[in-house]
């Protein structure tokens, strides 16, 4: 039970990350090969006008919260350490933020053109950009507590179906 919820919780996690693009990606896929200077200078300067690592680095502590019980596993002292290193694991992981920058302004650059990427730009500098920005922490926290949520349904659903299947074949035999 306790792997589902975490499994629920790291694809909560990845969902709601995802969001912080807030943007849908091209249904092509991307190529491999190296974006163009031009659009990866267009797409850093997006990434940073969407502070995707500030909003990144807020949901830190949401997400290493969520990580805890797969480490304490029901032991306090564990709970106390890990209390204990969690704000030297949450700098580490902040001064790497500009290597995550850098990931998604390529991942933008290979799958927007110039232009676009102006387009993207340009929307995040407008009131409503700017209210999504201001929002994206609150939506990113919400969702996932949306997606625990609806993974524990969906695991006790999942459960509850599988032992009926099951006894119909017991049954069957």
């Amino acid at each position: 039970m306790r792997r589902a919820k975490f499994a629920v919780f790291i694809a909560a996690t990845i969902l709601a990350l995802s969001g912080l693009a807030a943007s849908p990606l091209q249904a092509q896929s991307p190529s491999t090969a190296p974006a163009p200077a031009a659009n990866l200078a267009a797409a850093r300067e997006l990434v940073q006008v969407m502070k995707a690592t500030d909003q990144f680095k807020a949901l830190l502590p949401t997400i290493f919260e969520g990580l805890k019980p797969a480490f304490v596993q029901g032991r306090p002292e564990m709970a106390k350490q890990y209390d204990a290193i969690m704000p030297i694991i949450i700098e580490g992981a902040s001064q790497r933020l500009a290597a995550f920058g850098d990931m998604l302004a390529g991942i933008y650059a290979q799958n927007f053109s110039v232009d676009e990427l102006h387009d993207l730009t340009a929307f995040y500098h407008s009131p409503t950009g700017q209210k999504l920005i201001a929002r994206q922490p609150i939506i990113a926290r919400a969702s996932m507590a949306a997606g625990q949520q609806f993974g524990q349904m969906l695991v006790a659903d999942l459960k509850e179906k599988i032992a009926e299947e099951l006894k119909k074949r017991e049954q069957n035999k």
